[in-house]
């Protein structure tokens, strides 16, 4: 009984005292570092993107690697949904990302739960967001895929790697989702340049026959 009533203290205590992953409402434009994350849109609409009947994933869509977002970081966890007095990004504003993004609405919802927490206005977010975006050499062999293909994850940070020379490993990571590559993150300072993650912002997916569908 004395045993078990420690182990019941030690839990909650560990509970109590456990950082949080992450922290909504906080003050804008209080964070470490930067993640641009990149999805590879076929992965996205196989998966859910043509469920939703996205334009994302049209017949006459073109996207491959689209900016997902640019999140602001704290060494530990992240803000999100931010107090700021910054007004919303207009409807055009939005709608002008969606050549980079896929929609606007995803645009739209990067401003409000991300973007908010950078301190910027909306216009200055997106400007941000489209050039880290930019900045990236995305690696052309994968548009070339006439087919789906499994490969090692390691193979498409190796790619991103041998494409843009100044990073290092420990700047990027590649997930995985629904036995797909999902996305590759790089870790950026507040004036975008590559830097090492955080740890626990290191999400390496392991898997030796990842599937990449190619752009239709």
């Amino acid at each position: 009984m004395r045993s078990a009533f420690a182990a019941l203290l030690c839990a909650l205590i560990f509970c109590a005292t456990a950082p949080a992953t992450h922290a909504d409402g906080e003050k804008a434009g209080e964070f470490d570092y930067y993640v641009l994350s990149l999805s590879w849109s076929p992965n996205w609409c196989a998966t859910e993107g043509a469920a939703r009947r996205s334009p994302q994933c049209d017949e006459d869509a073109d996207f491959g690697w689209v900016l997902h977002g640019l999140w602001p970081q704290y060494e530990q966890g992240w803000p999100a949904y931010c107090r700021t007095t910054e007004p919303h990004p207009t409807r055009a504003m939005s709608q002008a990302m969606a050549d980079i993004m896929g929609t606007p609405g995803l645009a739209w919802y990067q401003w409000k739960k991300h973007g908010r927490c950078t301190g910027l206005s909306a216009p200055d977010y997106y400007a941000l967001a489209r050039s880290a975006y930019e900045q990236v050499n995305r690696p052309a062999v994968f548009r070339k895929l006439d087919r789906a293909v499994k490969l090692p994850a390691s193979v498409v940070e190796q790619a991103f790697l041998q494409a843009n020379p100044t990073w290092t490993p420990d700047m990027l990571t590649i997930t995985c989702k629904d036995s797909r590559i999902q996305e590759a993150r790089l870790c950026l300072s507040k004036t975008l340049d590559p830097v090492p993650c955080a740890r626990d912002m290191v999400q390496d997916c392991r898997m030796k026959n990842a599937l990449l569908d190619p752009i239709d």
